[in-house]
């Protein structure tokens, strides 16, 4: 049941995240993130008013902390889903595990044993073949998603040394409390001093407060309400089954939004983009068994004692 569960929510994130690209053509980045949250966060505050379940952090500054580290890496994350393929995308965001184990060598003084050392180099190169960034046109863009990956790892790291004991709709509602802060922020800022907004997705990231309606408005609600659904159906997986066990399929993320791309806009990795996807995805499965706690990639919840 667990199984099938993480892979219902890879298969509904993976889904839900190719459309992005529509909501890109006439939204705003930070004004989907602000009206997805608050989406997200009606849905969320009578449920747990419903359930009796306190949202309350224990440690306020340290649940912020993680949070805002969290809404970074989700900003960049659907930023990227603007302008390029959903696979480059994805695959940035899955180096998480293998920051995680290079963050917790540089700053926490961890030993890393041979067979994690093979899947960060692993890693590495599947995303390199993935990106395949040409020396003429790199820039700051390319590496985007990397940043992403980067970003959620600390994430993941701060929910695991600053969270224990926090409860995972506490830590939801205030992460998407977060997302809905840098969203407003952002949409003021855009607003009130607007930037040359390039025409179609090349202006998602810059593009100021639009009339939510038609495909962008529809996108929101789907993301709003599907994030929670992909998010409750993980938290589930976490609660039935050992979360090493559960964190390995959270992988299915990588093969189900490369199918729902070729399904709908005809995206066909060549075989040296799917042997790096390949790569990816197997670094963060033998990082998963050799680490023994999970390092999940859109949910980040807390350890599984804390569930």
């Amino acid at each position: 049941m667990a199984v099938i569960l993480v892979l219902g929510a890879m298969a509904l994130f993976g889904l839900i995240d190719n459309f992005m690209r529509l909501a890109a053509e006439t939204g705003g980045l930070w004004q989907f993130h602000l009206l997805r949250s608050a989406v997200a966060l009606v849905v969320l505050f009578p449920m747990a008013l419903v359930l009796r379940i306190r949202l309350r952090p224990l440690r306020p500054l340290h649940v912020a902390g993680r949070s805002c580290l969290n809404a970074t890496a989700m900003v960049i994350y659907f930023g990227c889903l603007g302008y390029m393929p959903i696979s480059q995308a994805v695959a940035g965001l899955f180096t998480a595990p293998i920051f995680v184990v290079i963050f917790s060598v540089l700053f926490f003084g961890e030993t890393v044993g041979l067979r994690r050392t093979i899947a960060v180099l692993l890693g590495f190169l599947g995303i390199m073949l993935v990106l395949r960034p040409d020396a003429a046109g790199i820039g700051a863009l390319t590496f985007l998603p990397i940043a992403a990956g980067a970003t959620y790892a600390m994430g993941n790291i701060a929910t695991r040394r600053w969270c224990g004991g926090e409860g995972t709709l506490t830590l939801l509602a205030a992460f998407f409390t977060c997302m809905l802060i840098f969203g407003g922020l952002g949409s003021v800022i855009l607003t009130l001093y607007p930037v040359p907004v390039p025409a179609g997705a090349d202006g998602f990231a810059v593009r100021g407060w639009v009339q939510p309606d038609g495909i962008f408005g529809l996108m929101i609600v789907i993301q709003g309400i599907g994030s929670l659904i992909g998010v409750g159906l993980l938290i589930r997986a976490y609660q039935l089954a050992d979360a090493t066990f559960v964190a390995v399929f959270e992988n299915a993320l990588l093969v189900s939004a490369t199918i729902w791309a070729m399904i709908l806009w005809g995206e066909v990795p060549d075989m040296i983009g799917l042997t790096g996807l390949l790569m990816v995805g197997g670094a963060g499965v033998i990082i998963a068994f050799r680490t023994g706690a999970p390092q999940t990639v859109r949910a980040a919840l807390p350890e599984e004692g804390a569930l």
